[in-house]
C-alpha cells in the first residue's frame, strides 16, 4: 500500500508525498497536470507512450501503465531514467481525485 498526499508548495505546484513504510518519494507539479494523469491507462510502455508529469529532484518525471501496474521514471527522459519505481495503478487513480479536489 502507498499512503498519497498533496502538500502545497507555493503557488502554482503542489508536492504529491508517495510514501511507504520503506520509502517515500516526492514530485512536484502543477494540479492541472497532475489531473493529466487520469490518462495512466494509454500511457503504455510497451508502445513507448508516456505522460510528462512533474518534476523530483530537478528531473523530469514520466509515468507508464502496464495493466494494473504504474511505473514513474525519473531522469533524463522516458528511455534512460535514473529512476524507476512500480506502484499499484489504483495509486495514480488517488493522486488524480485528490487533485480533482483541488482545482
Amino acid at each position: 500500500m502507498v499512503d498519497v498526499t498533496l502538500d502545497d508548495s507555493d503557488g502554482s505546484t503542489v508536492v504529491v508525498k508517495l510514501q511507504t513504510e520503506t520509502w517515500e518519494l516526492n514530485i512536484r507539479a502543477p494540479l492541472a497536470d497532475l489531473a493529466r494523469l487520469h490518462d495512466i491507462r494509454q500511457a503504455d510502455w510497451a508502445s513507448r507512450r508516456s505522460l510528462a508529469v512533474g518534476t523530483c529532484a530537478g528531473s523530469p518525471v514520466f509515468w507508464t501503465a502496464n495493466e494494473d501496474q504504474a511505473t514513474i521514471l525519473i531522469g533524463h527522459d522516458d528511455e534512460t531514467w535514473d529512476i524507476g519505481i512500480s506502484l499499484p495503478i489504483e495509486t495514480v487513480d488517488e493522486i488524480v481525485r485528490l487533485a480533482g479536489e483541488r482545482i
